[in-house]
């Protein structure tokens, strides 16, 4: 098994994932998923706002903690729906090199 620190984010993931499966009162996680997708959607927008704020402040560390925090509950809404964030890894590896007017372009919308 490789080390937690070789990808935190899909350690994070299986996390979310084994809460998902096996509910408990005392998990966070578990909670949120109980209290279905708008709840998770909420937590999402807040901690999208949090970043925002602590990217207008500028404080190294309040960045790093609210990223954290959006990271996490993205995790969570991937867990919601099954998808892997392998998924996500692809989308960006298809991207990687375009320019944004081109990847914009391409999705044909």
């Amino acid at each position: 098994m490789s080390d937690v620190n070789d990808d935190i984010l899909q350690a994070v993931y299986q996390v979310i994932l084994e809460r998902k499966a096996n509910p408990s009162e005392q998990s966070y996680t578990a909670s949120l998923m109980a209290k279905g997708i708008d709840k998770i959607l909420k937590k999402l927008g807040e901690e999208a706002t949090e970043v925002i704020i602590a990217g207008k402040g500028g404080a190294r560390d309040e960045i790093i903690y609210e990223t954290a925090d959006l990271f996490f509950h993205s995790l969570v809404l991937l867990g919601y729906y099954g998808i892997d964030p392998e998924e996500i890894y692809g989308e960006l590896r298809r991207r990687f090199g375009m320019s944004g007017i081109a990847e914009k372009a391409s999705r044909g919308r």
